[in-house]
């Protein structure tokens, strides 16, 4: 039987269907872990079968409640039965598990003959930061899950289709976008290239969440547009901010606090990055610098309006071009989720068929 290296516990299933298609019938994945990651125009897939490997590694936290297991550090990996020889390895995107990216990128890639393995990154949900012991634990252990699946998915796809594979591509969106960033400047002998979309940039001087969002806040809570461009935002995008402000801006950075700053007591608006130095030293130990070592290709769109274009995709470019090795597109009218798209169909574009599109075919 095909066995997943260092899995503490690992279940296998003979799937006549590997994409969503088939596996929200026989419960192999969690839709909830997708939901609003993609636009109903966004071609769905189906009839790959193949070999399903569901389970998780060592760990001693308890966030992702996935199968009833109530264990972090969970995984898939996907051979379909007609291999293309390649290997895409993903990271969930903000704090979703290990399913976030099954209609994003699973679907398309198995559809393709690809072999597919995903990693909740160590730690999932609000709460993701309950397990650390020092700021910046949780952030540091998303990019080891992202490694150790890394290594563990090579190793599974030679065991099962009696080869290595050719080509391993390292894929992800928003909070998996960094994860891409992070592997291809300190593992790039791991992966022959990377696509991110929309990636976080944590860099300890900034730009970093902590320097936008707190004033984004402050700027909606003001009734203040300028405050909210000047976070760099678009400001075509405000038909976008009441649901942010809503739904993102403070949630994402209190829990960004909780884990990098926990001695913070104040609101989100009056959050000063500038004169928190326990969250400079906690974003030191996981920060980008831009020198990957393989190849890249980041997309980004110009409306997202949870990580504003200006402060990541822009600056990280600035970063990465010295490598010679990132190709950059940005994207006029894009947002963050691709679900908004059917909400403003005049008003947004899809970028996950640019992803798709960038996995398919290096720039």
């Amino acid at each position: 039987m095909t066995r997943v290296p260092g899995a503490e516990h690992q279940e296998l299933a003979e799937l006549d269907d590997l994409t969503t298609t088939g596996t929200v019938a026989s419960g192999h994945t969690n839709p909830a872990d997708y939901v609003g990651t993609t636009h109903a125009g966004l071609p769905t897939h189906s009839g790959v079968p193949g070999i399903q490997l569901d389970g998780y590694f060592p760990s001693g936290t308890h966030t992702n409640t996935n199968h009833g297991w109530n264990h972090d550090a969970q995984f898939v990996i996907r051979l379909p039965e007609t291999w293309n020889g390649s290997l895409v390895v993903s990271g969930a995107p903000g704090v979703r598990a290990q399913y976030a990216n099954d209609t994003a990128i699973s679907d398309y890639v198995l559809s393709l003959g690809y072999a597919y393995a995903a990693t909740d990154k160590g730690n999932t949900g609000a709460e993701f930061f309950a397990g650390s012991r020092e700021p910046g634990d949780a952030i540091v252990e998303w990019n080891a899950r992202m490694t150790e699946l890394t290594l563990a998915a090579r190793e599974t796809v030679a065991q099962h289709y009696g080869r290595p594979a050719d080509e391993v591509i390292a894929a992800g969106v928003s909070n998996g976008g960094y994860l891409v960033r992070w592997q291809l400047e300190n593992h790039p002998e791991l992966y022959t290239r990377g696509v991110d979309l929309e990636g976080t940039l944590w860099t300890v001087d900034g730009p970093n969440p902590f320097r936008s969002l707190p004033l984004a806040i402050r700027g909606y809570e003001q009734q203040s547009p300028e405050l909210i461009t000047a976070a760099g935002f678009d400001p075509r995008s405000d038909f976008l901010w009441e649901y942010h402000y809503t739904v993102y801006w403070p949630l994402t950075q209190r829990i960004y606090t909780a884990e990098l700053d926990p001695s913070y007591s104040g609101g989100e608006a009056d959050y000063d990055y500038l004169q928190r130095p326990e969250a400079h030293r906690a974003i030191a130990r996981f920060a980008l610098t831009g020198k990957i070592g393989k190849p890249l290709h980041t997309i980004h769109g110009t409306y997202d309006c949870l990580l504003p274009i200006t402060q990541n995709s822009d600056a990280y470019a600035e970063l990465a071009a010295p490598t010679g090795l990132h190709t950059y597109q940005r994207v006029e009218a894009g947002n963050h989720l691709d679900g908004l798209v059917d909400v403003y169909p005049d008003q947004l574009v899809p970028l996950v068929p640019l992803l798709q599109q960038a996995i398919r075919t290096p720039c």
